[in-house]
This record gives structure tokens, C-alpha cells and sequence, in this order.
């Protein structure tokens, strides 16, 4: 049996076609994306809506979820319709109004050298209730580890894909940030300015501009990132794309950070490694609070996902 506390009200998966219970584990531990992180996946949320549950920017998830595919020189046996069908069914079978969803593409078992010439592209999609990303801390501000490990740079690896294997990074450097005593880390890229979480875009503030940086910088551009950006436009908020700094994040009017995970969740303090791990130093930003416009974008983000602005409704896929 598995423990389900984690994976709240999950009760069915979806794998190559076939719904099984939660419980009953189909894949062999030779399997090749296993031992190698070669597999792709999306992180998607659906929200409680007035017209019943419904999935926030669904086509932009999947086209992602195919492009890196694509980047994993994976053969697909599923078309992109197909693979939305069977999103919405997970959500339902699993009776979700409110669901975090994930769909995973890997190679398969069938052969265990690094090019997986006979594994074939299996898909399995989860579906989970699934709250704040950081906790109850999401609500008051975070407090973030600058690592002394710089991020994966653009040049070396398609950073638009969502490639699973790039993700190990990721997983030791926020166990890494949480033994320091924060939320979660934050990495600079090899030229030394602000690049991102380990699954989060960042947004700073400074003197009214919002303010992000692209994937030369060595992000993945999330679509929460992309979302925000235009809904900011929409509230007359002057935006800005171009590099951070660390003395810019440092010395910003508000941070947050962003992604279909976090959604929206002020960054309030700062651990500064990256010079000197042995003596890391401390920061407040601003005001050590969430700012107004982060507060502003927050409540326009929940409203919209919940289908409360009637403007965003081409973001919605109803169920």
C-alpha cells in the first residue's frame, strides 16, 4: 500500500491509456528515465470555479509538455488532443474541484545503456489536492538561500524544456536551502545575476516598474511568469524584462516568486552564500512584508484562475 497523505484525494492514474488505482504500481525498476532522468513532465493546476472545476492555461502546459518532448528526442505515441482528454478524465475520475496535475513522458523499460534505443515513451498522469507549495509561511513571505552553486547555464541546455533530469539540481539545492534555515533557494546564473528558483521564476519591484528577467539568464520562462506579465499590462503596471542583479534583488522594493506550484508568494528575506558559504549574511527586503503590488497581482491571479474575471476566460478549460 502507499501512503496517499501527500497526494490528497488521489484515487486513480492514468498510464498509456488505462486507468489503475493509486495503489497498484505498474513500472519495472530497470526502467531508463529511472536511472537516467530522461523523462519530461508538466505541472498543472485546475482551480473550484462557479461552472465546476476548470484548468488553467491547459494548451500553453501541453504545447510546453510537447516541445520538450521534442528537446528529449522522444517519439510521442500520443497526439496533443489525446493527451488533453486524458488530463481532464484523471481530474474527473479523481471527482477534483481543486487538483494539482502531472503529466510525465519517460523512456521506458527496454534497455539500460544512456541512449535508450529500445525503451519506449510511456505517459502517466497523477492528479492530487494539493495546497501551498511552501506552507503557511507562503502567506507572510519567504525567506530564500543564495546559493554558492550557480544554475544550469542556457548555452548547455534547452532551458525552455522541462527535462527531468535537469531537475536534480533543483531537488539538493532546496534540501540545501532548507538545512541553512530558508523556505527555499534562490541561484544566480554563471555570470552572477539573479536567475531562479529551483522550480520558480522571480519578479522584482523598484520604484513602481515589475520587473523579470528571460531565459538568458538561465530561467525556464514559466507560464505563470508569462501570465503575470500580461496581467500586469492589463492593470497599468509598467513592466521591464531584463537582467537582475543581485544588488538590485537585494536592494528591491518588493521580490516574489512565481510558478503553477507557488502561484505568487513574497519573498521577504534573504541568506546570502554565494560569496562566502562559510559566512553567509542577511538581508530584509524592503520592508520585510508582501508589497502592495505583489498583494495587487495576487488577488488578480486568484481571481482570474477561479474564473472570476470574465476577460481571462480563453486561460480556462472547463471540465
Amino acid at each position: 500500500m502507499f501512503d496517499t497523505n501527500q497526494f490528497p484525494k488521489a484515487k486513480k492514474y492514468w498510464y498509456n491509456g488505462q486507468f489503475y488505482d493509486w495503489n497498484n504500481a505498474l513500472i519495472h525498476p530497470m526502467t531508463h528515465g529511472l536511472h537516467y532522468g530522461t523523462s519530461v513532465f508538466e505541472g498543472i493546476r485546475a482551480y473550484p470555479t462557479a461552472k465546476g472545476p476548470a484548468i488553467f492555461r491547459l494548451n500553453e502546459h501541453i504545447d510546453r509538455f510537447l516541445y520538450s518532448a521534442q528537446v528529449a528526442k522522444m517519439t510521442v505515441p500520443w497526439s496533443r488532443e489525446e493527451i488533453i482528454n486524458a488530463i481532464k478524465e484523471v481530474v474527473k475520475v479523481n471527482q477534483l474541484s481543486s487538483a494539482y496535475i502531472r503529466p510525465l513522458l519517460f523512456y521506458a523499460y527496454g534497455n539500460l545503456g544512456l541512449v535508450p534505443k529500445f525503451c519506449p515513451v510511456h505517459l502517466v498522469i497523477g492528479a492530487w489536492e494539493w495546497g501551498a507549495y511552501l506552507g503557511d509561511r507562503a502567506h507572510e513571505g519567504v525567506t530564500v538561500y543564495i546559493l554558492p552553486q550557480r544554475r544550469l547555464h542556457w548555452s548547455q541546455l534547452d532551458m525552455a524544456a522541462k527535462l527531468g533530469g535537469m531537475y536534480i539540481q533543483s531537488t539538493i539545492c532546496g534540501l540545501e536551502a532548507r538545512l541553512k534555515g530558508a523556505d527555499e533557494a534562490v541561484f544566480l546564473n554563471l555570470e552572477g545575476r539573479i536567475a531562479e528558483g529551483p522550480g520558480e521564476n522571480i519578479f522584482i519591484v523598484k520604484d513602481g516598474i515589475l520587473i523579470t528577467n528571460d531565459r538568458h539568464e538561465s530561467i525556464l520562462e514559466g507560464i505563470t511568469r508569462s501570465s503575470l506579465l500580461n496581467i500586469a499590462s492589463d492593470l497599468g503596471l509598467k513592466t521591464s524584462i531584463a537582467p537582475i542583479s543581485k544588488e538590485q534583488f537585494l536592494q528591491a522594493d518588493e521580490a516574489f516568486f512565481c510558478g503553477t506550484a507557488v502561484e505568487i508568494v513574497a519573498i521577504t528575506r534573504v541568506i546570502d552564500a554565494s560569496e562566502d558559504e562559510s559566512s553567509p549574511k542577511k538581508y530584509v527586503i524592503a520592508s520585510g512584508q508582501a508589497g502592495p503590488i505583489t498583494l495587487k497581482l495576487k488577488e488578480a491571479y486568484h481571481k482570474i484562475v477561479r474564473g472570476e474575471n470574465p476577460a481571462y476566460e480563453k486561460w480556462l478549460t472547463y471540465l
